[in-house]
């Protein structure tokens, strides 16, 4: 899985993983189960769909001192009509595959890896099958991961088999990214793509793993190299019209430089990606989990701790770089394109 230098290959081991993660004559994506998981414990509710699903519970809220995450309950309420709201139930599938590993990943890197003991191939009308026989159906659902777009096919489908249903009215579709790869462009025609980010119901988020190269590399263990990627993918999906928004992890494992750091990093989202797409990214607290507890060292504490400064300065930041007209917009209300 690593290089020489000690980094993930991110290349060889994304290939890799896709192999297995996908089965293109079948039309099936490699989901989790959770069923005794280490992830399961952290669960609010147990698993449904049969062990591969979950609900999750999306809360504005991140606690004091951090700012509100407005990601997806905004876009998907706006899209589907709803009142507005401070937390929402969201249903959950997650694919088995993940060429990063993420201390602070709250699932298990056992679920990360194919392992055929935590993971069934499953087609995007076999998982809507289970979702509708369950009793709870919230109208949200998430395509998790792991990375889904190592099988960017995933969206695709899972969004044709909605529409092929008349569903596409009363289903929010949202999937997430960590702008590991560029498998949307390679294993996507343009005229899949454009049908996808067409789908009037459908979001994504996409997450830049710190806010430098040396945070990036700490936090995913990949090369350094890839957190300019980042920006190159987010900007890809910006122009491909995709209704995108940003997460950003602001753990590090020091804070020499920060506000210049955070500065640089603010800069580099609004001349890279688009002017305002700082207004459309939300810094994303990092709690610790079950499956992190073991994982974690002093150092990972501290960059508990670091992500609050962190933050602090984002505030600071985004309140000199934009007016209060613009800061109080809802956050789908930010536009990106042409």
């Amino acid at each position: 899985m690593k290089s020489r230098q000690g980094h993930i290959d991110t290349e060889g081991f994304s290939a890799r993983l896709r192999a297995k993660g996908i089965d293109l004559p079948g039309r099936k994506i490699l989901i989790t189960n959770f069923d005794g998981s280490l992830q399961s414990t952290d669960l609010t509710l147990p698993p449904n769909c049969g062990g591969l699903g979950r609900i999750h519970h999306f809360k504005r809220s991140m606690g004091p001192g951090f700012p509100k995450n407005p990601l997806p309950i905004d876009p998907a309420t706006n899209a589907l009509g709803l009142p507005a709201s401070d937390e929402i139930q969201v249903q959950v599938f997650q694919n088995a595959i993940c060429s990063w590993r993420c201390w602070y990943c709250f699932v298990d890197f056992s679920l990360l890896s194919a392992n055929e003991k935590h993971s069934t191939l499953k087609s995007a009308s076999e998982l809507l099958d289970l979702y509708l026989r369950e009793p709870l159906r919230p109208p949200i659902i998430d395509l998790s991961g792991g990375q889904p777009d190592l099988v960017p096919e995933w969206s695709l489908w899972f969004a044709d088999e909605v529409n092929k249903r008349g569903l596409g009215d009363s289903i929010y579709l949202w999937s997430d990214d960590n702008l590991s790869n560029d498998y949307l462009w390679r294993y996507l025609n343009p005229a899949d793509i454009k049908r996808l980010a067409g789908y009037k119901n459908y979001g994504r988020v996409g997450c830049f793993k710190g806010f430098d190269s040396e945070s990036f590399s700490f936090n995913t263990q990949a090369h350094p190299d890839l957190f300019g990627s980042q920006f190159e993918l987010m900007k890809r999906l910006v122009d491909a019209e995709f209704d995108v928004y940003g997460y950003a992890t602001l753990t590090s494992s020091n804070d020499r430089d920060l506000e210049s750091k955070m500065k640089t990093f603010l800069d580099r989202l609004q001349s890279e990606v688009h002017p305002l797409f700082p207004l459309r990214t939300i810094p994303l607290r990092i709690y610790e989990f079950t499956p992190t507890t073991r994982r974690m060292k002093e150092v990972h504490r501290k960059a508990l701790e670091i992500q609050r400064e962190a933050m602090e300065i984002w505030t600071l930041e985004l309140s000199k770089r934009f007016s209060d007209e613009l800061l109080n917009k809802r956050i789908f209300q930010h536009s990106i394109h042409k």
